[in-house]
């Protein structure tokens, strides 16, 4: 294929038709390349902010901006691996386990934008959130809408499992969802409790244990260790606070 047919074919997939109404007449034009050029990357860039919005991923702190020094424990080499995107491929889960404030979230967050960046689908949302809107849900029409909603994303993260108690209820749709998705797509999620304490999570549940098996077969479970960092950002946002308090009673005495 020559350089003319290429360019044909790149104008056909954008769907160009007024410029390949006249493609005999401006074929040859050295414009016309850049031009191609121009309108891909910006379909591109247009497609990945909208896969952004749709994806739910809000404001968060870049992987760049991530302070792998405060965690007492974490295995960065792993996570580095994982933001290859090797998991997607495999379709296996992820797990981040650890108490508040150590950036679980951060890190499941980079995970699902970088599967965007890569053409993947994404979506995140919180467990409180999720399992709420489904339980609302009077029909099962509705119901069967919605949980494919959350099914159907190559990557799905699940935010904040732990941090809240459910029913029997919840513990049923959130096993429905993650069956739906095992083999078949990658869900990473970010909880502050053992696997054995969730029982806790969802008390008198029958199905914990199958839900817990599903989750973690063929799961990188990766434990964070550490301080919270919300705690230390406001600890010393509280020291600076009062440094600069101190300054200016000193400048005030005579």
């Amino acid at each position: 294929m020559n350089r003319t047919e290429q360019l044909h074919e790149r104008a056909h997939a954008l769907r160009l038709h007024g410029l390949l109404a006249h493609w005999s007449e401006i074929a040859e034009a050295s414009w016309v390349e850049p031009l191609l050029q121009w309108e891909e990357a910006e379909r591109t860039r247009r497609s990945l902010e909208r896969r952004i919005r749709d994806a739910r991923l809000g404001h968060f702190k870049p992987l760049a901006d991530f302070d792998w020094t405060w965690p007492k424990r974490i295995d960065r080499a792993a996570l580095d691996e994982l933001m290859t995107l090797d998991f997607v491929k495999d379709k296996s889960n992820i797990v981040l386990i650890g108490p508040n404030g150590v950036g679980k979230s951060t890190l499941a967050l980079n995970l699902a934008y970088q599967s965007l960046i890569h053409g993947y689908t994404a979506l995140f949302t919180t467990a409180g959130q999720m399992l709420g809107e489904l339980a609302a849900l009077d029909s099962d029409s509705a119901l069967r809408r919605r949980l494919q909603r959350y099914a159907s994303p190559e990557v799905l993260v699940i935010d904040e499992v732990g941090y809240l108690s459910y029913s029997n209820r919840h513990a049923d749709l959130l096993f429905e969802l993650v069956s739906r998705r095992y083999g078949t797509a990658s869900t990473v999620v970010t909880t502050n409790k053992p696997f054995k304490a969730w029982s806790e999570v969802f008390p008198n549940a029958a199905c914990v244990v199958s839900l817990v098996d599903r989750l973690v077969h063929r799961a990188e479970v990766i434990a964070i260790e550490g301080e919270s960092y919300r705690v230390k950002e406001a600890r010393e946002q509280a020291e600076q606070r009062a440094s600069r308090r101190n300054a200016a009673r000193q400048e005030k005495k005579p």
